[in-house]
């Protein structure tokens, strides 16, 4: 069994069959529609990542996908499980079993310790026994490099700390896939890199990965696909690489212009930097 296997099962080299399906997904807000027949495909083991101006429904795409958020119109098939179909509580324990959500707070319980914190939910949610817990938590915070700060209580943290034991604690419960929005946006720029520098290293150990970033360099570098929303809408997706160096659409060379500080040349053309 590998280190990957011990923290994620599910942890594994991309296949074919789709882990996230959304089928022309709508969802409004009142009369704010917010979502508008959005499709996305996620595959086991790729780490997809979903770009856009504010506004876009980036954040909203991932709350569809746990089921935080549910469609007027469209399929969300998650893990095999029909989302957007979801009517009971049970129901939604067993989807939210299978997938982490890191958010850009931490969320973590302010009055239980870092260790507290990773193993409550797998004791409760999951039926391990303490022992069983604990030896994960301890796992969880060699990886994402705090094991030393176990007895400590969030408050005591950092920022940057926090959202690693966060991401940690999403791990605890084996999760098929974990999604992750804008979690360096309430970070200072010097802690940004050590959170970045955690989900590389899950995206290296093949652990299935949507995130919704503004950190355009970091999107290129890790993801197998790319995402461009705006206003709701599917603009652009497909290699990251052709992406940021051939955007097809206008719409995504303004928006990568103005997030780069770059100058794009004609169309179809190179990117300038």
């Amino acid at each position: 069994m590998t280190d990957s296997d011990m923290i994620c099962p599910a942890a594994r080299a991309p296949s074919d069959r789709p882990l996230i399906q959304l089928s022309n997904v709508h969802l409004s807000f009142n009369d704010n529609e917010v979502l508008k027949g959005i499709d996305v495909s996620v595959r086991q083991g790729q780490s997809v990542a979903i770009i856009g101006p504010s506004g876009s429904g980036k954040s909203t795409i991932l709350r569809s996908i746990t089921g935080l958020l549910r469609p007027q119109q469209g399929e969300i098939q998650v893990c095999g499980i029909p989302v957007h179909a979801l009517k009971t509580e049970k129901e939604f324990v067993e989807l939210r079993k299978r997938v982490g959500f890191v958010f850009q707070q931490y969320n973590l319980f302010p009055h239980l310790s870092v260790l507290e914190n990773l193993v409550i939910s797998p004791i409760k949610v999951l039926g391990l026994s303490r022992q069983e817990a604990t030896a994960r938590a301890g796992e969880l915070l060699r990886k994402v490099h705090m094991e030393h700060k176990g007895g400590a209580y969030p408050g005591e943290l950092s920022g940057g700390q926090q959202q690693r034991v966060a991401i940690a604690r999403a791990l605890a419960m084996r999760p098929e896939l974990i999604l992750f929005d804008e979690v360096t946006s309430a970070l200072d720029p010097e802690m940004v890199g050590e959170v970045l520098n955690v989900i590389r290293d899950l995206v290296r150990d093949g652990i299935t990965c949507v995130l919704v970033t503004h950190e355009m360099r970091f999107a290129e570098e890790i993801s197998d696909v790319l995402y461009f929303t705006e206003a709701g809408r599917i603009v652009e997706y497909g290699d990251p690489q052709r992406i940021f160096r051939q955007p097809r659409h206008e719409r995504t060379r303004v928006f990568l212009r103005r997030a780069q500080g770059g100058t794009p040349v004609a169309a179809g053309g190179a990117w300038t930097r």
